[in-house]
C-alpha cells in the first residue's frame, strides 16, 4: 500500500477517544448530555412535588385546588417514570450493541 502522507496521528488528548469499548466520543458526549438532562428532570420533579404538596396543604378544602395539586403530583411522578424508562432503554441498547452507554469515562483536560 502506498503511503503518500505517512502516518497520521491524532492530536494529543484525542487518541483516548478513538473508539475501543466506549464507542467513541459521540456516544460519550451524548451520554453526558442525557445524564445531565436526567439529573435536571429529577430536580425539577422534586420541586414540582414540593410545590404540589404546598398547594395541597394550602387548599383548605377547595376541591379545585386539591385536584390541581394531585394533577401536579401525578404528572411529576409520570415524568420521573419516563426518565427512568429512557435510561433503562439506553442500558438495554448499550448491552445489545456492546457499548457502555450508561457508564462512560469522562476525560478531563489533562488526561
Amino acid at each position: 500500500m502506498l503511503q503518500l502522507f505517512g502516518n497520521i496521528k491524532p492530536p494529543p488528548g484525542i487518541s483516548q477517544f478513538s473508539g475501543g469499548s466506549q464507542g467513541g466520543i459521540v456516544f460519550i458526549f451524548l451520554n453526558n448530555i442525557l445524564k445531565l438532562l436526567g439529573f435536571i428532570a429529577g430536580i425539577y420533579a422534586l420541586f414540582q412535588i414540593i410545590i404540589a404538596g404546598y398547594t395541597y396543604i394550602s387548599a383548605a378544602g377547595d376541591p379545585k385546588k386539591n385536584e390541581q395539586a394531585w394533577a401536579m403530583i401525578w404528572q411529576s411522578l409520570l415524568g420521573l417514570l419516563v426518565v427512568a424508562a429512557a435510561f433503562t432503554v439506553a442500558a438495554v441498547v448499550g448491552k445489545l450493541l456492546k457499548i457502555d452507554i450508561t457508564n462512560p469515562i469522562i476525560y478531563g483536560p489533562n488526561q
